[in-house]
Parts: C-alpha cells; structure tokens; sequence
C-alpha cells in the first residue's frame, strides 16, 4: 500500500504560493545545495508523484525543459494528475485519474506500492487532508513573509493533531518539518 505524503516549501504565514498564480520566487530564499540534495534524496524514494490539473500544468511546463538531476527524475518517475476537465496527460510516464478524486486516490494508495509524492495542488490537499488520507507532512518553512498568497489547504479544514517525526534547518534558514497525523482517539 502507498504512503500518500504531501511535500512543499511554505512561507513562514503560511502561504505555499504568492499573490498570483505561480509565484514562486520566493523559494530562492530557501534553495540551495541543502535543499537540492536533499530534495533528490525524496525523489529517490518515490514511486509516483500526483497533482492536480493546475500544478500539473505548471509541473510539466517547466520540468520537461529543464535539465539536471531533479528534472531527470522528474520527468522519469511515473506521475498522475487528478482532473475531469484533462483531455489528456502528456507529460512523460503520466496517468490521467478523472472521476471522483477521494475514491481515485483512495485506490491509487492501495495500487501504488511506496511513497506518493503530492507536490502543490492546494485544492487536491485540501480534499485530500480532508478526507484524511495523508499519511505524511513534510514541509519546508522558507524564512519570509509573503503577506499575501495562497494556503497551502485552504481554509475550514477539520482539526488533525499530528506528531513531528524529523526537524532539519538548512543553512538558508529554512526549516524542514516531518509531520504523521496522530491516531484518532
């Protein structure tokens, strides 16, 4: 059975994106040597990695022109996107999940045997936390404040207390948190 693992850098307020769409920049104050290095030691241990439409437009846009050891995995590794509106996937070694998202998911963590990376995809995570089906939170605190963006989940999410499993800084000053959600009492 998959572990299903949200993976991204967030702002220190909480945003996993700036004022518009893809806004990204940011990340630089975050990304270094550390963080790649350890970025490639995830993508190493993934056997797929699943987004929404909207990431996944964006995802396969930038990595099929990029070169380098993250974009050789990248564009390697297999991938689903979650979608009804997708006609089609064309990014190299891409599924197309359409119908209900949950029960899509649902299955592709029984099918799946390994970690399931879920990169961005603010909408998917929230429905995908919602319904409780992560199994990990790894997140990377970039040390700014955005003051405006995207959350990463949303909001009216439903309480799930977690335990940290792994803190590591990096020499950016950012900090990566490895969280489990507790068991239910």
């Amino acid at each position: 059975m998959g572990k299903l693992i949200q993976w991204n850098l967030i702002s220190l307020d909480g945003y996993f994106e700036g004022a518009q769409s893809w806004e990204l920049d940011w990340h630089n104050y975050a990304w270094g040597d550390e963080l790649e290095e350890f970025s490639l030691e995830q993508l190493g241990t993934a056997a797929l990695l699943l987004f929404g439409r909207v990431t996944y437009e964006g995802m396969a846009a930038y990595w099929k022109k990029a070169e380098g050891n993250i974009a050789g995995l990248m564009n390697k590794l297999p991938k689903a996107v979650v979608s009804n509106s997708l006609k089609q996937a064309d990014w190299n070694n891409t599924r197309l999940l359409s119908g209900e998202a949950i029960k899509s998911v649902t299955d592709l963590k029984r099918d799946v045997d390994g970690n399931i990376f879920v990169f961005g995809s603010g909408a998917l995570s929230a429905a995908l936390l919602g319904a409780g089906l992560f199994d990990e939170y790894r997140l990377a605190i970039v040390p700014i404040v955005l003051g405006t963006g995207t959350t990463l989940f949303g909001r009216k999410l439903p309480r799930v207390p977690m335990h940290i499993k792994e803190i590591r800084s990096f020499a950016t000053g950012a900090v990566f948190l490895r969280y489990v959600p507790r068991p239910k009492e």
